[in-house]
């Protein structure tokens, strides 16, 4: 397995966060999904509400 680095903003009440997250993933769109499955639960976020902007191996 790789590491991945994601990147992106959530969408919060006063506007947008920045977040940067290392996950543990067979791919891309598997590290995207890990992302999106922990912050969507962290701050009970719904995947429409999380924009990822770059995804990058390491």
């Amino acid at each position: 397995m790789s590491q991945f680095t994601v990147t992106g903003q959530f969408k919060t009440r006063d506007g947008y966060a920045e977040f940067e997250t290392t996950v543990d993933a067979e791919n891309e769109d598997v590290a995207r999904e890990h992302a999106l499955s922990q912050l969507g639960s962290q701050h009970g976020l719904k995947r429409t509400e999380i924009d990822l902007e770059e995804v990058d191996a390491q």
